[in-house]
């Protein structure tokens, strides 16, 4: 089952459960019109085909001391598809880095780093991003606040 095969009613439980995972079946069914039986069909439906993914807590960073955020560009001496691999395989490692995005510009990699302080950070870029496979070089952009995080599906009424 693709994208294009969901209706108004499942993408209304997509939009539902990205704002409370943890809402019972019942009030869902209320909130998209559905009764309760077809409404938890259409759920196992969606974790099954894996348009939903899993559940999990969100834990507040900055409430654990991880207010450090910086954005790493990352250049690698070579690009081909063994290093790109050794590169994708590594980065997964280490946990201060929040995503991993390929990018298509100057650049190679886009890196998310959070960690609790400007002298954790360096360490991180000395000791485990530096020693990263084919890294030729990086520049980082430390962010002073965030605007707005999550929300990718803050908006599927404008997909269909």
């Amino acid at each position: 089952m693709g994208f294009t095969d969901l209706d108004r009613f499942d993408l209304a439980i997509l939009e539902v459960m990205a704002e409370d995972g943890r809402i019972s079946v019942a009030d869902l069914a209320r909130r998209i019109g559905l009764s309760k039986s077809p409404t938890q069909t259409r759920l196992k439906r969606l974790e099954t085909d894996g348009f939903i993914t899993g559940y999990r807590a969100l834990v507040d960073p900055i409430r654990m001391g991880l207010d450090h955020v910086c954005f790493v560009e990352v250049k690698l001496d070579n690009t081909r598809e063994a290093a790109l691999s050794a590169f994708n395989g590594a980065v997964t490692k280490i946990p201060e880095i929040e995503q991993v995005h390929m990018i298509a510009s100057s650049f190679d990699y886009l890196l998310k780093v959070r960690t609790r302080s400007m002298s954790a950070y360096r360490s991180v870029l000395a000791e485990k991003i530096s020693s990263l496979p084919h890294v030729a070089s990086t520049s980082t952009y430390v962010a002073m606040q965030a605007v707005k995080e999550g929300g990718a599906l803050g908006t599927l009424e404008n997909v269909t």
